[in-house]
């Protein structure tokens, strides 16, 4: 096991975007959006943890490069009876910013987890998954769905 080597790679932009669903029942939604769950403001916590733990992926991740990361952000989409999580990650690195997307994406869902189970004890996080990555060597990809 080692960490890869990228000693001789360029440093190039580059940007990453994850999606994530958490499901719940309709009320757990509802009482989001109106921001009356036991805990408080369930989104924005979620957006501060996922930003948080983007910045701290190679803590959490072995053999993970600790790289700059120029911007975080983390969106939330309410529906019926889920809420849909974005997060976009970019720097200038030599290597890619996918497990910083990704973490943040799954962080932002354990924190509304969290933060709404006394309402809900069946919540669900689902299919967090890489849509787009851009920069380095292997160029863009984007997920077809």
């Amino acid at each position: 096991m080692k960490m890869v080597d990228i000693c001789n790679k360029e440093i190039t932009e580059r940007e990453a975007v994850a999606e994530g669903e958490i499901y719940m029942k309709p009320s757990t939604v509802l009482a989001v959006k109106e921001g009356k769950t036991p805990k408080g403001d369930v989104l924005t916590a979620a957006k501060i943890a996922g930003i948080a733990a983007a910045k701290e992926t190679p803590f959490l991740i072995p053999l993970c490069h600790a790289i700059p990361i120029d911007y975080i952000d983390v969106e939330f989409n309410l529906k019926e009876n889920s809420i849909a999580i974005k997060t976009v990650v970019k720097g200038k690195a030599k290597t890619g910013v996918e497990m910083e997307a990704l973490t943040a994406c799954a962080v932002a869902a354990l924190t509304i987890y969290d933060m709404c189970k006394p309402l809900d004890k069946e919540i669900v996080i689902s299919n967090i998954r890489l849509i787009k990555k851009s920069g380095g060597k292997s160029g863009t990809y984007i997920r077809n769905e």
